[in-house]
């Protein structure tokens, strides 16, 4: 079984109030950091925790050394899982407003920790509870502690250092799951500078889901996703992106498809250019 699953939205709202049932909202917005508390507090599926991605799901960010979404402290993400009642055998159901990206941020985290069993992304997230005709909550979340043990896994992560020294090595994958017009450098709305770490593809994360919204089946993403590794092995793919959140997103579709949990270059391209020695490409 692969390790990514996803849950409809009317088999989760069967399941809403089961013992052990843990849910997390992760909505988030770049350009409104209060986005997703605000919403929360404005309504959300009944029971859920709300994980903020800076807050939460994000370290501290040091200007000229890290990226814009650094990893948290391993001791930190573990004690905030505990308050929202995570134990090692829960059921964890993550949303956010309909792409995923924020919702398989915490999916990796929580399998870069070794919870590798019992967690969901709700397909096609809150836009689809609505299409459902589900309702929202406006009533907190039961508060109980869980008591979730987890270690980090070294093998799922690679440092700016190692990808340097691995960059035109034929054998590496290196997919880039920003918009094609941010990976030729043509625009760059976010970070000082534009472009993609040399030898990348772009694969963009959105192309991972069908017009609906949900994501595309296993047989569409292996094709995808084949096309794209070509002859190389799948054990040697990295996926990054902006700043180590949409990469997750192909991580996650990838794991659907039934490819290996690969390592994510956590830092991202927002990390890579801090430092004016590492090589920066443009175009395709």
């Amino acid at each position: 079984m692969p390790l990514a699953q996803l849950i409809a939205p009317q088999q989760l709202a069967e399941r809403l109030g089961e013992p052990g049932l843990v849910i997390l909202d992760c909505r988030f917005a770049l350009d409104d950091v209060d986005y997703g508390q605000r919403s929360y507090a404005e309504g959300h599926i009944a029971g859920a925790h709300f994980a903020d991605l800076e807050r939460d799901l994000s370290g501290t960010v040091v200007k000229g050394v890290s990226g814009r979404h650094p990893l948290p402290q391993p001791e930190r993400l573990i004690e905030r899982l505990q308050q929202w009642g995570i134990s090692n055998d829960s059921e964890v159901v993550l949303y956010d407003d309909g792409p995923g990206a924020f919702a398989a941020r915490a999916w990796w985290l929580l399998a870069w920790l070794g919870k590798r069993s019992g967690v969901s992304i709700l397909d096609g997230g809150l836009k689809a509870w609505h299409a459902a005709g589900l309702p929202l909550s406006l009533d907190p979340a039961d508060r109980h502690e869980g008591t979730f043990t987890g270690t980090p896994d070294a093998e799922l992560l690679i440092s700016a250092q190692q990808l340097r020294e691995r960059l035109g090595d034929p054998a590496l994958t290196l997919l880039d799951a920003r918009a094609l017009p941010r990976f030729r450098g043509e625009v760059e709305p976010i970070d000082p500078v534009a472009g993609h770490i040399p030898g990348a593809q772009c694969a963009v994360f959105t192309d991972n889901l069908g017009t609906d919204g949900r994501f595309l089946s296993a047989e569409q993403l292996k094709t995808r996703f084949a096309g794209l590794i070509g002859s190389r092995k799948p054990e040697d793919l990295v996926a990054y992106c902006g700043s180590g959140v949409t990469a997750c997103h192909n991580l996650f579709a990838l794991s659907l498809a039934g490819y290996p949990l690969a390592p994510l270059y956590a830092g991202s391209w927002s990390e890579w250019i801090t430092d004016p020695q590492r090589q920066v490409a443009t175009g395709d």
